[in-house]
């Protein structure tokens, strides 16, 4: 998976939004709220390839959970990027 260029993530009070910034997101009509976990993950792969097992690695080092936990987490968030048209696989 890739994240789609031209989307970028913002702050917005105490969570993050990513909302389309060039002409080809003209057509993209809505903001994606992110908590601050999500955020982080998205900092760490935006612009990069990257697979659900690279989201639960983040996970794993940086909140300390299990690997299983992670995988669940990592695999739901990124379902919900791909079907925003955040990402691409």
């Amino acid at each position: 998976m890739k994240t789609v260029e031209g989307f970028r993530l913002r702050p917005l009070g105490a969570e993050f939004i990513v909302t389309g910034e060039s002409i080809k997101q003209v057509n993209f009509n809505k903001m994606i709220s992110l908590n601050e976990s999500a955020a982080y993950l998205w900092r760490e792969v935006e612009g990069r390839d990257f697979s659900v097992e690279d989201l639960a690695d983040l996970l794993v080092a940086r909140y300390e959970i299990d690997r299983e936990t992670a995988l669940k987490d990592s695999d739901a968030i990124a379902q919900k990027w791909l079907e925003a048209g955040i990402v691409e696989a």
